[in-house]
């Protein structure tokens, strides 16, 4: 069996392969990359890209179907990670995370590939008052990136069949330790503040909602999607993916940073523009449909995760959040030293 894995050398990336290998010994994984941040490894003993069968430096805009021959699941993560970056570069973003994605769902589906694994968002609710949001209940995406996720959902819904399953995980925020970690994530942007400064800095007053997800979990709820057949949901299924116990306050999870790491000071920007990315997010349909996949990690260990791998690291980067371990500054970096054009192509 052919699995292929688009956007492999990101975050959750290392993860994902791990899973697919452990659950799929005798498969062919096969990556597909840009390669923009193949350079940011944290922690990792070797290239994580070396547990793959195949490895392709491409642009997502440019795939052509070689690469889907005999491949029996189609794993998409690549695309614009997160909103800094969307809104920086919005036209690529729709470029890259819409029509591409789109592009792909039907090149895959024309190839013969089997299952359709999207990674979306539980962004595309935006600011949502009220009880934790459903996937029937009204959409309010703020932003480039949340509105190329469900831009891609609502274009793709329509190649689905018993033949072409596709699954779209509205993953909830993703965070924990990483062979490529991010910082630009609010929970790991806590444990690093913690580390390196013994601060945690909310740059927010602190009461905006944000369910989370450990990236092991991610990686077993795509697990999830390759073996989910069509009359489990639906031959097109869109799902929040997480745990009704991981929605917390931005406040509760830096409460969490200090509870790990005694002394740590945690400062609250009380006059702070109201942010309008707030939301609970209801996780029943997933835990229905997928019982053997439920996250596992909570919120304590993934806390001491994150503390133990900066520290195994040496970690002391105070002014992280200008360094390489931000993806918009590494983006914006390699435009500087002309490497990446306007269009973010090599």
């Amino acid at each position: 069996m052919k699995i292929l894995l688009t956007g492999n050398m990101g975050y959750i990336g290392p993860c994902v392969i791990d899973q697919l290998k452990s659950s799929y010994p005798d498969s062919s994984i096969i990556g597909y990359d840009m390669g923009y941040f193949a350079h940011c490894i944290t922690g990792a003993p070797v290239l994580p890209e070396t547990r793959l069968d195949v490895q392709y430096f491409a642009d997502m805009r440019d795939i052509s179907s070689d690469v889907l021959q005999d491949v029996y699941a189609v794993v998409h993560l690549a695309g614009i990670s997160n909103d800094p970056m969307g809104n920086a570069f919005e036209e690529v973003t729709t470029d890259i995370n819409l029509k591409s994605s789109v592009r792909l769902a039907e090149l895959s589906k024309e190839c013969g590939v089997k299952k359709f694994i999207f990674a979306s968002s539980c962004s595309v609710y935006g600011f949502a008052e009220g009880g934790p949001r459903k996937e029937e209940d009204e959409l309010n995406p703020l932003t480039a990136y949340a509105r190329s996720k469900i831009g891609t959902e609502q274009e793709i819904e329509h190649l689905a069949s018993d033949d072409f399953v596709i699954t779209s995980l509205r993953f909830a925020t993703a965070c924990g330790m990483s062979e490529r970690l991010r910082l630009d994530l609010v929970l790991n942007d806590f444990v690093a503040g913690a580390v390196t400064s013994n601060q945690i800095t909310i740059l927010s007053d602190g009461t905006p909602w944000r369910p989370l997800i450990h990236i092991e979990d991610m990686a077993r709820a795509i697990d999830w999607g390759i073996s989910r057949a069509a009359d489990s949901g639906g031959a097109f299924l869109a799902v929040n993916t997480g745990s009704d116990e991981w929605n917390y306050q931005v406040k509760d999870l830096a409460e969490a940073v200090a509870e790990v790491m005694p002394g740590v000071e945690i400062s609250i920007n009380k006059d702070a523009m109201p942010d309008k990315r707030s939301y609970k997010v209801d996780f029943t349909k997933f835990r229905t449909l997928a019982p053997d996949y439920q996250p596992k990690v909570d919120l304590i260990s993934a806390v001491k995760g994150l503390k133990d791998g900066l520290e195994n690291m040496n970690f002391d980067v105070k002014n992280f959040r200008n360094s390489h371990f931000m993806r918009l500054k590494v983006l914006t970096h390699l435009r500087e030293i002309k490497v990446l054009n306007d269009e973010l192509k090599w």
